[in-house]
C-alpha cells in the first residue's frame, strides 16, 4: 500500500503530500450525527467519524445572525473519495446547506494514515 507522501528526507513519510483528509460536517443534534457517521464509514468513505456533541454555533443566515446547538462529525477520509463523501453527506444532511470542511493534515502519524487509507481503499477496490 502507498501512503502517499512526497516527502522522501522524513524517514516514516509522515510530512507533505498526505492523501488523508480531515473533513468537518456540522448536524443540529447527536442522533443526526451518529446516523451520518455511520451510513458514510458503513459505506467506506470515511475510516472514522468523531462526533463532538454540546457546540454552540452562531452564524448569519439569509440576513439575520442565529445561535444553535449542534454536533460536529469530525471525518478522516482520503483524497479519492472526498467527492463520493460530500455526495453522500449533502444527500443524507437535513441542513439546505450543510457544511462540508476538507481540511488537508501537514503530518501525522504514519501507521495511523495508513490505517485511514487501508480502510477507505476497501471501498475502492473490484
Amino acid at each position: 500500500m502507498t501512503v502517499n507522501v512526497s516527502d522522501s528526507h522524513h524517514p516514516q513519510g509522515e510530512k507533505n503530500g498526505c492523501a488523508v483528509r480531515v473533513v468537518l460536517v456540522t448536524v443540529p443534534d447527536e442522533e443526526t450525527g451518529n446516523n451520518l457517521a455511520h451510513a458514510v464509514v458503513g459505506d467506506r468513505l470515511a475510516a472514522c467519524g468523531n462526533l463532538i456533541p454540546g457546540l454552540t454555533s452562531i452564524y448569519r443566515w439569509r440576513g439575520e445572525v442565529h445561535q444553535d446547538p449542534e454536533c460536529l462529525i469530525i471525518f478522516k477520509t482520503t483524497d479519492s473519495v472526498v467527492d463520493a463523501l460530500k455526495r453522500r453527506v449533502v444527500e443524507l444532511h437535513p441542513y439546505e446547506v450543510p457544511e462540508f470542511l476538507v481540511l488537508a493534515p501537514v503530518e501525522g502519524f504514519l501507521p495511523y494514515l495508513e490505517w485511514v487509507q487501508t480502510e477507505v481503499e476497501r471501498n475502492e477496490r473490484p
